[in-house]
């Protein structure tokens, strides 16, 4: 482990750190200043091994110098594999009662993303299609996001905040560079590249694989978790046997990733297999799942799920393309996929181990999803609560604000209108719900700008728009004379 924000007498003869060596110098560095810490805990091998490291060192402190406060932050996306967040709620509790018992001034937590930018209210209540390496809508709304209003909340209480990072150089080049260039020069800390307020301390920023798991299983966790259970957990999210490591020539065990289990900016989830095919069957469903979002991008396959138009009613066409771009997956697609969310989660729970009972959407999204399928796709018949009822045999719990004022027989009877009348049925029912949304208001001023939204979309069916712009294409090509696009001689 190659230290260079350390003096260079704190190393060996080879050059190496020895991990007491490393715990003094991060003794040194929280006592350096009153900036409290924030810890950035995701479970895995790296943040497991920099926290531990960070509490056996603070803990060797007398008690009345552990004043600065450490917070060890953890961003569930509500799409974590369950394994992890059963694991990572487990760990979060034990550390919170080990901080109190040991006089740790630690405060372990988690942050969510708010509802309105949770996953599903994303893919089933609006119908964004799902990530991709182009279009990665989730990382920012799931995990930065609440993350990094956390740390403005912390800098806006104490002015600056340190924040302590479980990666490693040895990671990738690209996060080598990265960590290099925003190095404070003679400190161990590094400027956030966004975060005004906030600095950056990588305490294992050196260590190889090995190094991290020979910390680990040669030092207990001192909240009482048993760091084998964690090798376990990644010996099973990797294909194949795990090599006994006997030396550094021998690739180590433990270097799968785990991430969101409706993760399909990759081709395929390799953890969540290598799983199920060492025993964790009863996650099958999640793949199943999993893979059919992931047949969704499938060039050949976007339009039967998807849209012609895009999600601000706009039709979007490239170069002389005669077909649309897709837009957001279809109405009806979404409340099929919400079925089986459901009925996937019955199937996990029925075949879940003890304590292992999970929830795939939380009532609250369904609550938000409610709404915007109501005020989007004048869903009035409330197919958000029908499809609970029918697959968990249970009542969503509405507010008294929030139930619908039009029923599923004044969609019989908005039908019948519009069809008189050769009308959208969905165009009418933005044009009430707009009216409801500024019912009361002193001010109605926005109702004019809602209704030119509304009436600005395209409301002309797929093969009318195709038509149009084929002809368009046709007559633009017939009006160019090929001889004019050469010069004649004089």
């Amino acid at each position: 482990m190659k230290k260079s924000s350390v003096d260079n007498s704190a190393k060996d003869s080879d050059g190496d750190l020895s991990f007491s060596e490393i715990e003094s110098h991060i003794k040194s560095i929280y006592l350096a200043d009153k900036r409290p810490w924030v810890i950035g805990y995701s479970g895995g091998k790296d943040s497991s091994c920099a926290l531990q490291l960070i509490w056996s060192a603070v803990s060797k402190l007398p008690v009345e110098k552990r004043q600065k406060p450490i917070f060890v932050l953890t961003s569930d996306t509500l799409v974590e594999p369950p394994v992890i967040v059963n694991y990572i709620n487990k760990t979060l509790a034990a550390i919170n009662k080990a901080a109190v018992e040991q006089s740790m001034p630690v405060t372990a937590q988690k942050v969510l993303p708010d509802i309105t930018d949770s996953f599903w209210v994303n893919l089933i209540g609006r119908g964004y299609p799902a990530p991709s390496k182009r279009f990665r809508w989730c990382t920012e709304r799931l995990k930065i996001d609440p993350a990094n209003a956390f740390i403005k909340h912390r800098v806006a209480e104490f002015g600056e905040v340190v924040m302590v990072l479980g990666v490693r150089s040895a990671e990738s080049a690209t996060r080598a560079q990265v960590m290099a260039l925003h190095r404070i020069k003679g400190t161990a800390l590094s400027r956030h590249s966004t975060l005004p307020g906030a600095f950056v301390f990588t305490p294992i920023e050196d260590f190889s694989v090995d190094d991290v798991w020979s910390f680990l299983l040669q030092n207990p966790s001192p909240w009482g978790s048993d760091n084998r259970d964690l090798l376990a957990m990644y010996r099973n999210a990797q294909a194949g046997e795990c090599p006994l490591v006997v030396d550094k020539k021998t690739e180590s065990c433990g270097n799968s990733r785990f991430g969101c289990w409706v993760c399909t900016v990759v081709t395929k989830d390799k953890a969540m297999e290598a799983m199920i095919d060492n025993g964790e069957d009863w996650l099958e469903p999640l793949l199943d799942l999993r893979d059919e979002l992931s047949a969704t991008q499938e060039p050949s396959r976007k339009r039967e799920f998807r849209s012609f138009k895009r999600r601000n009613g706009s039709v979007t066409f490239v170069g002389e393309q005669e077909s649309p771009i897709p837009g957001p997956y279809l109405f009806e697609y979404r409340k099929q996929f919400l079925r089986k969310l459901l009925v996937a989660q019955n199937k996990v729970n029925e075949k879940a181990p003890p304590g292992e009972k999970v929830v795939l959407i939380q009532d609250s999204e369904l609550k938000e999803i409610r709404k915007i399928w109501r005020r989007e796709n004048g869903d009035w018949g409330d197919t958000v609560s029908q499809i609970v009822k029918d697959v968990l045999n249970k009542t969503l719990e509405i507010d008294g604000v929030d139930v619908f004022e039009f029923k599923a027989e004044d969609v019989d009877i908005l039908g019948s209108v519009c069809k008189t009348y050769d009308v959208p049925p969905q165009l009418l029912s933005q044009l009430l719900e707009a009216e409801r949304s500024v019912r009361g208001l002193k001010r109605r001023t926005s109702i004019h700008r809602k209704i030119s939204s509304i009436m600005g979309q395209e409301w002309r069916s797929e093969d009318v728009v195709v038509d149009e712009r084929k002809m368009r294409l046709e007559r633009d090509a017939s009006q160019t004379d090929p001889e004019t696009l050469f010069e004649k001689p004089t």
